[in-house]
């Protein structure tokens, strides 16, 4: 007869390997639109799409690195140029006030994410598109409007005057951003403001709604599209449905991968994705596996725990590092993107909890949840490292 924790094992290959299960580190894409806007009426309106975008699981999608980028013929990037163009066309609505949409037609081309010219293997490649006008007089705002067909958040930024603009606004699909008052930038034919439009110089509430947007994103970040995530913080609840010490390992997982999302968005770390995405792979490999070695709880998984963590913010760190914001909004973006990853998680405790509530007593849940459970958790992490490591 084959012992309880090889049958437990067995099971979930079987089930890994049936589902043919693939996961990332790197956040999901987003689309940022950036509107830069000079005195006098000049515009440009630039989006950037991630080729990630294209795939039918774009958190899963493997990002598309300078050296692989070299390798592909003229035909493949001609195919996505016209994928960039079909997708920002189907996803993004641009409207300016009182004209309503219009429909640009972006140039693109193949840049480093976050903007500039592809130097280092491990660039991360993306298509920059580009629209300049000049906007007409009478024109009292823009806004835009991600459709409910696109599967990705978009990002409302703007530069003003070569300033970049305190608020923004994260949007999810069938959301509308707020309406930039641009009537103070039209020196041909200057009007009052519209009710409802945000100044182009800032206001009060910019810091509010940018900690509002950031958050979230920070919690879909995690739920539902941070599979990996949600894999590891289910090994830490795994080992004890205790408060104190699930509280102290989620808390302790939060202050590491904080540290570490503020270091990298500042670029004071910067480590590979071949390096951090197989390094987060094993960790939730290892916290599922010390669940079935280790039964019980000791202080010496908060240690474990504060070092995993560190490597997970290096994972989220593209959220926020690739968009150019000023110090005070950048701020409230960190603290409201944190926020917004705890409360993912503590939705992904909360959710086990009441899947497992049925179970009372320890030796049946152990059986019966603990150990499958972190069995399934632990081939799932080994099979994503190998995978990470080989591509």
């Amino acid at each position: 007869m084959m012992p309880p924790f090889f049958r437990h094992l067995a099971v979930a290959l079987v089930a890994v390997f049936s589902l043919g299960a693939s996961a990332n580190a790197h956040p999901i894409p987003d689309i940022p639109v950036r509107g830069a806007f000079a005195t006098g009426g000049d515009c440009t309106v630039s989006v950037e799409v991630d080729p990630r975008c294209f795939d039918a699981n774009p958190a899963e999608a493997p990002s598309l690195l300078n050296w692989v980028f070299r390798t592909i013929s003229a035909e493949q990037r001609a195919s996505l140029d016209q994928q960039a163009k079909e997708l920002v066309q189907r996803c993004v609505e641009l409207h300016f006030e009182p004209l309503g949409q219009v429909r640009p037609q972006f140039a693109f081309e193949f840049t480093k994410q976050g903007g500039g010219a592809l130097a280092q293997d491990e660039d991360i490649v993306v298509l920059t598109g580009r629209w300049k006008t000049a906007v007409p007089a009478g024109i009292s705002g823009w806004k835009i409007r991600a459709t409910p067909e696109t599967k990705l958040a978009v990002v409302f930024q703007n530069i003003i005057n070569g300033e970049t603009h305190p608020r923004l606004a994260v949007l999810f699909p069938g959301e509308t951003s707020f309406t930039l008052d641009l009537t103070s930038l039209n020196a041909a034919a200057p009007t009052a403001p519209s009710a409802g439009t945000v100044p182009a110089t800032g206001s009060r509430g910019d810091a509010w709604s940018t900690f509002v947007s950031f958050f979230g994103q920070g919690f879909v970040h995690v739920l539902p599209h941070g599979l990996d995530h949600i894999l590891f913080v289910l090994g830490l609840f795994l080992l004890s449905r205790t408060w104190r010490p699930l509280l102290l390992q989620v808390t302790t997982f939060t202050l590491a991968h904080s540290v570490t999302l503020v270091l990298a968005t500042l670029g004071w770390v910067n480590v590979r994705a071949s390096i951090v995405e197989p390094v987060i792979a094993a960790s939730i490999a290892a916290v599922a596996i010390e669940n079935i070695v280790h039964p019980r709880y000791t202080p010496w998984r908060l240690l474990v725990v504060f070092a995993f963590g560190l490597v997970h913010g290096l994972g989220f760190a593209s959220a926020l590092s690739s968009l150019d914001l000023p110090p005070a909004a950048l701020a409230s973006g960190l603290v409201g993107f944190n926020l917004g990853v705890e409360g993912g998680q503590l939705a992904v405790i909360t959710l086990a909890f009441l899947v497992t509530a049925w179970v009372r007593s320890p030796e049946q849940y152990r059986r019966w949840i603990v150990i499958p459970g972190s069995a399934l958790i632990a081939v799932m992490g080994l099979w994503w490292t190998v995978q990470r490591v080989l591509s």
